[in-house]
């Protein structure tokens, strides 16, 4: 007996014309969430930066955001789609981010506001990844609720795997979104709140950003193999999935990143 999908609207609130999604509100707790979030870390790790620069920053990620993550799904998973139609670029309603572009684009905003400003990139960078994982798990959230992006065909020794109203084949599935939400999200958040209680991980500049790229990567490679693959690429080389071939530049970025700041101290 599999779980039925709860039925949740994916529009949140209908103000006559206007439309307000889930989907949509989970940007905004994600980005309004991490922006206090990071503001409460910078105050108490006495950071070389102010609460205004923080403020003005939300501002960059959010353009990084939107813009990385939109142009990341296109160019990633379906560029001949939008090429084909290209007024469905605009169409953020229908979803289509990818956190790898997303990711491109908020450390594309990082670098450029960091060296006008002359703020410190990693140090800056380290806080700011310690916040990131407060976003992806409302974004994951969201994608429950949208009833998409969901997992493989599960087993019967699966009690919570769900059927999902979107999927043709009405099979008991892996809820592989709420499995993002607690690994990529939660599980990722709890642990660079840990690290970043240490001082001298702190001192050690480039560590929690190296440790963020280095979680999420594991993260996200191991909930591919729950997570069903998109039908428009299937499997690629080896077996392995998009979101495992775009990650695997991730972790070995972190743990670079890892090592040449523990030699640095």
């Amino acid at each position: 007996m599999a779980m039925q999908f709860p039925d949740i609207d994916p529009v949140a609130l209908r103000l006559g014309p206007v439309v307000i999604r889930w989907y949509a509100l989970s940007y905004i707790a994600g980005l309004t969430g991490g922006w206090r979030y990071l503001r409460w870390l910078a105050a108490k790790s006495q950071a070389k930066f102010t609460a205004l620069q923080i403020d003005d920053f939300l501002v960059w990620a959010t353009i990084g955001t939107v813009l990385g993550g939109r142009l990341g799904y296109i160019l990633f998973y379906k560029p001949s789609f939008y090429l084909a139609d290209p007024l469905q670029i605009l169409q953020l309603w229908h979803g289509g981010m990818s956190f790898h572009g997303g990711a491109l684009g908020v450390i594309t905003a990082l670098i450029l506001y960091c060296r006008r400003y002359k703020i410190s990139i990693l140090e800056f960078g380290d806080l700011l990844c310690c916040v990131v994982p407060l976003g992806l798990f409302f974004g994951r959230v969201a994608n429950f609720i949208n009833g998409e992006l969901w997992g493989r065909v599960a087993d019967d020794s699966v009690p919570w795997a769900m059927v999902f109203p979107s999927d043709p084949s009405q099979l008991p599935r892996h809820p592989s979104q709420l499995y993002e939400a607690g690994l990529e999200g939660l599980a990722l958040l709890a642990i660079l709140h840990l690290l970043w209680r240490s001082e001298a991980v702190r001192e050690r500049r480039g560590t929690l950003a190296g440790v963020f790229l280095l979680g999420y990567g594991i993260a996200r490679a191991v909930v591919e193999f729950f997570r069903q693959p998109d039908d428009f690429l299937g499997f690629l080389w080896g077996g392995a999935t998009m979101g495992q071939l775009l990650s695997a530049p991730l972790m070995a970025a972190g743990l670079i990143m890892i090592v040449r700041a523990k030699r640095k101290a």
